[in-house]
């Protein structure tokens, strides 16, 4: 997050401050401010109701997105790298009946604001302009103890919103912290009633959790307190059981990997198809669940590369996911303690295959075999097949070539 990003969060502080409204940082960015990371978004609480907000900046620049939940969105003056800050009202809030939302919410003091969130060190307050922490939960104490603790009894935090349960795994891991015994013991007890928030939210959590660099123990938090069999039921196979150690040592080998690869990884025990199931029950873009799932499916096509033909290679590495897999085997293999003259063979390959050569232009298509007197038909494809294979091998270079072989694979037999 640029400079310029707090600088315009600091100003909305300055703007109700001088509108006489008291307003602090609140939540993920004091947490993030105090161990000096870079904050990925800013979140500003104050004692300015909605409709207070929106006269301070003007409807114009504010979106009453949650209005009802006291929570406005005020837009900078300019675009680019400044993104937007949620302005939210301290409240306090009424029964979560559905675990996800309370049913109604209430003004009140920063103090009792801070006491109805997830964790201590997300509920601190930071005054911006006189450089100073608001600490009513012992969130300092646990930022520097390295501890992730929900504020108050920890069961209530978690009925409250079923979400805090992974998300207390996600702050465990991705901030290398200890899991306060408690809430962990909240966490395993309550894990099956995670299916009650939706399927977008549980992905968007283990979207952040796998492309971090502490993805392991994410994953091996989130099945140690049965979170993720709740998520993946698939993963209690004996297939995946048995595999364990060894899906966590590659997905601790990924470097900066995307999420589908990382979930790939993850999921490598399954069969394609239910890989698909997995992807599709997550609510998952078509894009994201046809990567992995191409992932999982082609994760052994290259373990004996050296049988494969020119064409096949080719076919693979002209997919915008072979990079990825390429990656997903190097993990395999040294996981596995295994020898790695796959990856180095398709390295070399690579090195020598110009990539205009990976995906040439076809010598033939449907068009030209139809005016050659084809019929669509089963052996239309077979063909159009066969003289690509012989392309990609090196055994066909120009149109005429391909045509020639293409009367040749005809014969005299009717198409």
């Amino acid at each position: 997050m640029s400079d310029s990003a707090r600088e315009f969060a600091t100003d909305v502080v300055r703007r109700l401050r001088a509108a006489s409204h008291t307003a602090y940082f609140a939540g993920g960015c004091v947490r993030d401010l105090l161990l000096g990371r870079a904050a990925k978004d800013y979140d500003v609480a104050t004692t300015a109701t909605p409709e207070q907000v929106r006269e301070v900046f003007g409807k114009r620049r504010t979106l009453a997105v949650g209005q009802n939940f006291g929570v406005i969105i005020v837009l900078p003056t300019r675009t680019g790298d400044v993104p937007p800050v949620e302005v939210a009202t301290f409240r306090t809030e009424g029964d979560y009946r559905d675990g996800r939302r309370p049913t109604h919410v209430a003004f009140t003091t920063p103090e009792e604001d801070a006491r109805r969130r997830d964790f201590t060190i997300n509920g601190m307050f930071y005054d911006p302009i006189d450089s100073r922490v608001l600490d009513f939960v012992g969130g300092e104490r646990d930022l520097a103890a390295g501890v992730v603790r929900a504020i108050g009894e920890p069961r209530d935090r978690m009925r409250e919103d079923k979400l805090r349960l992974l998300r207390a795994v996600r702050f465990a891991a991705t901030l290398d912290f200890r899991l306060d015994d408690a809430t962990a013991a909240a966490v395993r007890d309550m894990a099956g009633e995670l299916p009650v928030v939706s399927a977008e939210r549980i992905a968007q959590e283990l979207k952040k959790m796998l492309v971090d660099r502490h993805r392991r123990r994410a994953v091996e938090l989130s099945l140690d307190l049965g979170l993720l069999t709740v998520i993946v039921p698939e993963l209690q196979q004996r297939e995946f059981v048995a595999a364990r150690e060894r899906v966590l040592r590659t997905m601790a080998l990924l470097s900066q990997p995307s999420f589908e690869l990382a979930a790939a990884a993850l999921w490598q025990t399954l069969s394609p198809e239910t890989t698909s199931v997995v992807c599709r029950r997550l609510r998952l873009s078509n894009e994201e669940c046809e990567r992995i799932t191409w992932l999982v499916a082609h994760q052994d096509d290259l373990r004996h590369v050296g049988e494969l033909t020119a064409a096949q290679l080719k076919r693979l590495f002209a997919r915008p996911e072979s990079k990825e897999l390429l990656q997903l085997v190097h993990a395999k293999l040294l996981a596995e303690e295994a020898d790695l003259h796959p990856v180095m063979f398709c390295e070399e390959f690579l090195a020598r295959t110009p990539p205009l050569e990976l995906n040439p232009p076809p010598l033939l298509t449907g068009d030209d075999l139809i005016a050659l007197g084809w019929q669509p038909g089963p052996r239309f494809r077979e063909t159009l097949e066969a003289v690509r294979d012989a392309q990609l091998n090196g055994e066909l270079s120009t149109e005429q070539d391909a045509r020639q072989y293409v009367q040749r694979l005809r014969g005299d037999r009717p198409t």
